[in-house]
């Protein structure tokens, strides 16, 4: 219920922002009696576009924390926790990072990083994950995150994704435009857009919105791969991933929120591997065992 509750709101909280910015900057007012403002509304599509990805890249490591409970190690509690964040520490130097945050939440087996920047990062494991695996395999897992981070995925798929909603909100309004414009014409006594246009804006977000996410899930499967043959670098080879890989692929690993669903090391997956946000785990070991060859 608290990821639900905090999901929406702050989806509310981004849509109000953003609604504010677009009136301040008048680039809501793209629609006009003689047609379509193409600069005003590209600016529109923008700022919608790019600033709810950016807002929630900002938000995006506090949202983990709340979403998944995760405990920042401050101070290491157990040898686990010790060796967990000297693991992480040996890697990110390795990697030429600074030290992210580490933190473990209870759960099935999973693990995720994020935040908004390279030096700015947040990298947690479950204690399922914790428990169910072996040091090797979970040391392969740590560093499947840290080459997320160093490679820059986070920030990476934020302007992707900024670009495919951009473009969404931009062609549906076009579309709408048009469609509401055939549907009255001759109608000399109408004055901006009709029901025409809501109807069709709206068939189109979801539409485009779909095809946006199809296009979206292929970066972030190609990141997982390289992720997987990043923390082979760091560990020095591909075999300690491969067994994790098989470990995970035999365990009941518990999905992440939807904000963090790409940012595992495993799930994200639809009913179609088109929307599917990692490959298969028999890809990946494949990739992996290619390496090794």
């Amino acid at each position: 219920m608290k990821r639900i509750v905090l999901f929406i709101v702050t989806n509310l909280a981004v849509m109000l922002v953003l609604s504010v910015a677009a009136s301040a900057l008048g680039v809501n007012r793209f629609l006009a009696a003689n047609g379509l403002n193409m600069g005003l509304l590209l600016g529109f599509a923008g700022l919608m576009g790019f600033g709810g990805a950016f807002v929630s890249l900002a938000m995006s490591k506090m949202m983990a924390k709340w979403s998944t409970g995760a405990r920042v190690i401050e101070t290491p509690q157990n040898s686990t926790e010790f060796w967990l964040v000297e693991t992480v520490r040996k890697q990110t130097e390795k990697a030429g990072l600074a030290m992210p945050e580490v933190a473990i939440y209870e759960g099935e087996p999973n693990a995720f990083a994020t935040g908004p920047s390279r030096n700015n990062s947040l990298v947690a494991v479950s204690t399922g994950l914790l428990q169910g695996m072996t040091k090797e395999e979970v040391e392969a897992v740590l560093a499947h995150e840290v080459s997320h981070v160093a490679n820059g995925d986070m920030v990476t798929l934020t302007l992707i994704q900024g670009v495919v909603n951009t473009f969404v909100i931009f062609l549906s309004r076009v579309v709408g435009y048009l469609v509401d414009s055939f549907l009255r014409r001759g109608d000399s006594q109408s004055s901006g857009p009709g029901i025409g246009y809501t109807i069709t804006v709206i068939v189109c977000d979801l539409l485009f919105g779909i095809l946006a996410s199809m296009i979206v899930a292929w970066f972030s499967r190609q990141r997982e791969f390289r992720a997987d043959a990043g923390a082979a670098g760091l560990t020095g080879s591909p075999r300690p991933m491969i067994a994790a890989l098989q470990r995970l692929g035999g365990m009941a690993v518990e999905p992440l929120p939807k904000s963090l669903a790409s940012a595992g090391i495993a799930g994200g997956s639809s009913w179609s591997a088109l929307f599917a946000s990692h490959p298969s785990m028999e890809e990946r070991i494949a990739a992996l065992q290619s390496l090794g060859r």
